[in-house]
Order: structure tokens, then sequence, then C-alpha cells
């Protein structure tokens, strides 16, 4: 069993292992994406909060995910070239991931356990929100907007610390 978020390992969408403790000391704001989605358009959102505050210290991370509705079929390239081209996405995109199941990642068996509520996700574009110190310190829905007011508030609380 995972006991921190930087005891995981996260393979990005080209490939490449990568570990979470290379995050440390960021915001983590980390979101089951699909490129087939009603919730689709939030990537343009997703790469506004990034432009405006990675530099702060925000790191948005993608992963694509085929749980909900079977809405991200593709592979990893093509997503990524789907990503890149609608919605010019520079934000880190990974391979995919179940967010839920018996396959379920490591990564949201960790976020689903220790962010509040606590439970499974319920949908694509759910937001997980983790602290500097790697605590998840917030989750949202998928109809909370990337710009919606009480995501930016807590994103701009935990980069001040």
């Amino acid at each position: 069993m995972t006991t921190t978020i930087s005891d995981i390992s996260v393979k990005a969408i080209n490939g490449q292992e990568k570990v979470l403790s290379d995050y440390a000391g960021n915001v983590l704001l980390i979101v089951n994406v699909a490129s087939y989605c009603g919730y689709t358009p939030q990537y343009k959102g997703l790469e506004q909060l990034h432009q405006k505050y990675n530099q702060a210290g925000l790191k948005v991370l993608g992963f694509p995910c085929n749980d909900f509705g079977a809405q991200e079929p593709d592979s990893p390239e093509e997503i990524a070239k789907f990503c890149d081209r609608r919605y010019g996405v520079s934000f880190e995109l990974f391979d995919k991931v179940h967010a839920r199941g018996s396959q379920q990642h490591p990564l949201y068996t960790y976020l689903t356990r220790t962010g509040q509520p606590t439970g499974d996700v319920s949908w694509n574009f759910e937001k997980f929100l983790v602290n500097k110190k790697g605590e998840v310190v917030a989750r949202f829905k998928s109809s909370v907007a990337p710009e919606a007011p009480e995501l930016v508030e807590v994103i701009e609380r935990e980069l001040s610390k």
C-alpha cells in the first residue's frame, strides 16, 4: 500500500517512467481526462491554469482514462496529438490509467482514499488538488470548471503557503 503520493510511479504519455516525488514542493492539480467527453472543452481551462500558475509552482497533470463511457479509446500518441492540435495543451499528460475498478492505478487508489470526500471517481475530469507537502487538500467533481472561483481560490491559497 502506498503511504505517500511521492512513492507513486507513473508513465508519461511518451512512455517515460516518472515518480511523483519529482514534483515535491509543487501544488498538483491531477485530472482524469478524456477526448470524447462533454467535459473535454475543460482542456482549455486546464491549459489556462497551467499558463497562469506554472511559474508559481502549479503542475497540472492530465491522466487519460477510458473508464467512463469509453470516452478515451485512442492511443497515447493520438491523445497527445489531439490535445496539442485542439487545445494547445502544454501541461503534462500521462499514459492511460484506470481511475476505478479492479485495475485502478495506485495514484487513483491513493487519491480516492485520502481526498475528501473519499470514494470512487465518478466521471471524467474529476480534479484532485495536492499541496506542496503531497497531501490531497481538495477534490472537485467534473462539473467544476478549471476557472471556477472555488477551484482557483484553493489553488491560489496553496501556492501562497
